[in-house]
């Protein structure tokens, strides 16, 4: 009889660290559930947020993901599935025009649905599933 999958917290020092109860990704049978990522650099700084500015904040989000999937042996290109939750739809264009450099062809499935508020009032942010 095999061993039953092990569900295993991810903690990386190459994404913004986290100030709530959760983990930042779960590897759990071959596959990497990314938490919902803010616009936090490794250092805790906020980009783009005062400054409103869509286009640096999806650019460290992405950066971020990545960072924490190259961390479970991952990268960009096993991305299946992305939810994007952005502030105003106004800024759907800005972020497709960021998020189509981040990831190669085939591009993974997508959702985005605009919400009233984001955590640190951000303009987006993404979660993701990926392959290891």
């Amino acid at each position: 009889m095999s061993a039953s999958p092990v569900k295993e917290a991810v903690s990386s020092t190459n994404t913004a660290p986290i100030g709530a109860p959760y983990s930042q990704a779960i590897k759990f049978n071959g596959m990497i559930f990314v938490a919902g990522t803010c616009p936090v650099d490794p250092q805790g700084n906020h980009v783009g947020i005062a400054e409103k500015d869509v286009t640096k904040q999806t650019h460290q989000v992405l950066q971020n993901i990545r960072g924490l999937l190259e961390d479970c042996g991952s990268d960009m290109s096993k991305v299946l599935k992305v939810n994007v939750f952005i502030k105003d739809m106004k800024n759907f264009k800005d972020i497709n025009d960021v998020y189509e450099t981040y990831f190669p062809d085939p591009k993974p499935t997508r959702t985005c649905v605009e919400v009233a508020r984001l955590p640190l009032d951000c303009l987006v942010e993404i979660e993701c599933i990926a392959a290891q």
